[in-house]
Formats: structure tokens, sequence, C-alpha cells
């Protein structure tokens, strides 16, 4: 079977968090009580006003093929939403809806990547960068980052790590896997040695923009001389709980605008035109309508770090967003459990769902082999049991 498929395919990586995910999935179908804090997925609900809204949509008949790069309307509101939030004006022709964030992180790797093109990727990064980046025959260049930094990259790394191929960084902050946020005078930082090097294109990753315990975000196409080289991803399956609705969008140079378009033009077309009309309503409403959230998140966060900060071998930095841990646990390498040696995270997040019923993701996956991934997109009480396994596992 394996001669009938691509080289393309044959290379490609399965996505770590949807792995485990499935693993986790099929352990408890087998009648084991898993605790599953490897998906980044929020467990409340998608809010009742935005179900209302595509409710609304279903009566009203939004039933036919949308636009492909989004409903008018919908791009009309995500320009609002970029001028109110992010003090970004974008006009509509600059604005792609698609069918989530990974799609329209797809759509910038096609459209602006050639064989051989580098893509430096700060570590950790999000699961899907490497590979969206290989399928569109680029280069991954990655830049390792520490704990002690922050697990941000330093305007030293990315000269370093910046050559003549050099097409393209990408980032993520608030950052999935670390819930680190860059300061406007961290991305400035960095946009000064960018400066040096005027072909290079940003993606910026803003997903988990709302969910911020620090305030302050700042987006990278905030400053003027970088507007005009940066892509702005974003979504509604974070902030919104709206996972399931697959609606991303970017704001982006014009023609590469055009470009995204004319490629999901010939692989989806438009997103789902109810959870377009939906999007409406969540990216028009105030901030403080999903404030409950990310009050909630916080609390989780000072739980689970509590939690693990007890545990010997976790060392764990302080998130400022998302709804992740990334402690680093080399410390546990090489130690034996139960007849297990624990040679890598791998290693260490295979034995925490064997033996703990926890499902957690190697930081591999993110590249970072020293740390592992933990949500707390999960309930207070799912959090203390989960952490407490972990640490009679390891005792």
């Amino acid at each position: 079977m394996k001669n009938l498929l691509s080289e393309r395919i044959n290379k490609l990586q399965t996505s770590a968090t949807l792995a485990m995910a499935a693993k986790a999935r099929a352990l408890k179908a087998e009648g084991k009580d898993i605790i599953s804090l490897s998906l980044g997925e929020p467990d409340f609900n998608t809010p009742d006003f935005i179900k209302e809204a595509a409710i609304q949509a279903i009566n009203d008949n939004y039933t036919s093929y949308p636009p492909v790069d989004g409903y008018p309307a919908l791009k009309e509101a995500i320009a609002g939403k970029f001028k109110r939030d992010n003090n970004l004006t974008y006009s509509t022709a600059q604005i792609v809806v698609s069918t989530g964030a990974k799609q329209a992180l797809a759509n910038a790797a096609l459209v602006c990547i050639n064989p051989g093109d580098e893509v430096i990727l700060p570590c950790p990064y999000w699961v899907s960068y490497r590979d969206i980046v290989k399928i569109a025959e680029g280069v991954p260049v990655e830049v390792q980052t520490s704990i002690e930094n922050d697990f941000k990259i330093t305007p030293e790394q990315l000269e370093a790590a910046i050559t003549p191929k050099t097409k393209m960084l990408w980032y993520s902050s608030p950052c999935n896997p670390s819930g680190s946020i860059y300061s406007k005078e961290e991305l400035r930082a960095l946009a000064d040695v960018l400066q040096k090097h005027p072909d290079i294109i940003v993606v910026s990753d803003e997903i988990y923009e709302h969910i911020n315990f620090v305030g302050g975000h700042v987006s990278m196409a905030q400053f003027e001389d970088m507007y005009n080289r940066t892509i702005t991803v974003n979504g509604v399956s974070k902030a919104f709980a709206m996972t399931g609705w697959r609606i991303g969008y970017i704001g982006a140079p014009e023609a590469i605008a055009k470009a995204c378009t004319k490629m999901q033009g010939q692989i989806t077309s438009g997103a789902n035109s109810i959870a377009q009309q939906a999007t409406i309503a969540a990216v028009s409403a105030p901030v403080s309508k999903i404030k409950y959230m990310v009050d909630e998140f916080k609390e989780r966060r000072t739980l689970i770090l509590n939690l693990l900060n007890s545990i010997e071998g976790f060392n764990c930095n302080n998130p400022e967003g998302a709804f992740y841990v990334f402690p680093n646990v080399a410390a546990l390498f090489g130690k034996t459990f139960n007849g297990k040696t624990i040679q890598n995270a791998s290693d260490l997040s295979m034995y925490l769902l064997e033996e703990a019923n926890v499902a957690t993701v190697t930081g591999e996956a993110f590249g970072n082999p020293d740390c592992i991934r933990l949500s707390y997109a999960a309930s207070k009480e799912e959090i203390t049991t989960a952490i407490n396994r972990i640490k009679k596992a390891l005792s």
C-alpha cells in the first residue's frame, strides 16, 4: 500500500495532539478511567448568544455556497474586531475566512513558500507548523528557546537563524504550548532585526489573543514598518469555545489575501455558511462577554502550577496566556519506574498514560524534547485528580 501513496504523505507526521487524544479515547472505550489533558479544547459550551445567531442563520436560509473568502458582513465584522482589539486597519479585501486557523496557516504557507525556502520556527511551536511548512516544500529551521527565557526567541537568536534562504518567521503569542506572551518591547526588538531583511514575511498566530492573564496583547502588524509583511492569523475556536465550528481568518497584505483566496478556492471553497453567521456575533461582541471563561482559566492555571510544582522533577514557567503548562521534565530522564526507563519526553508521556491514566503530549511534537504539555482546559476536579495521579505514578 505504501507504494500507492505519495512521498508527501509518507513523510508527513501524524498530529501528536490528535494521536494522543485518539489513544485516550480508545482506552476510555476499553473501560479505563482516562483523564485527558492532551487536547487544546475549552471545556465550556459555546455561548448562547452565538448559538442563537447560528439558529437564526438556519431560519434565514444561509444554506447556499458562501463566497470563497467569507461573507462580506463577516469580513466587515472581522475588520472591526481588528481595529477595536488590535488597532489594525484592514480592508475587507485583506481578510480571508477559512475552515479554522489551521487552514489559514496552510494557505499562507502554500502561497508564500517555494521549494527550499526556510521558515524560522521558535521552539516550542504549535505541532502543525513544522509539517505545514514541509507540505509546502519549505525547510523548517527550529530555534531552541529555554524555560529560563520563558520560551521566547531573542533578537540575537533570530539574527543567527536568518540565511539568504529565509522566507518566513512563524510564531504564536500567546504561545501554544508554553503560554508565553511577547511584550511590545520584545516584538519591537525582533522587528528591528527583520528590518535588515526586508523580504522575510511574518506569520503571527494570535488564536489565543483573548486568553491573556496579563493584558496588553500586541500584534506584530501594529508596527508600521511590519504591517505590509505580516500575516495576522486568528479565529474563534479558543476564546469563544467554538472548536467544532471551524472558523479562522487572516488579515494580510492584499496580494497575499488574494492568493489565499485563490488557493482556498481550489481546495475547500468557502467556510461553513452557518458558522460564518455565528462568527459575526462572536467577533462583534465585547470581549467582556467571554471574561468568565478567561477568569476560570486563570484560576485553573494557579491550581495546576501549585500541584505540578510539588512534584520533584517538574520545572514550570509561569504561562501568561492560553491554557497550557509546558514543564521541563528532563530531570526525570534516565530514571526507572516499575521496570520502565524513561529516556525522553515521549517515554514519560506514554508512561503517564499507561500508569497514571492521564493523557499529556510529548514536547518533542512541539520542537522541545525536554518538556511535556498539559492542558488545563478541564475542570478543577479533573486537574486535581490528574496531577495527583501523576505525582503518585512518579513517586
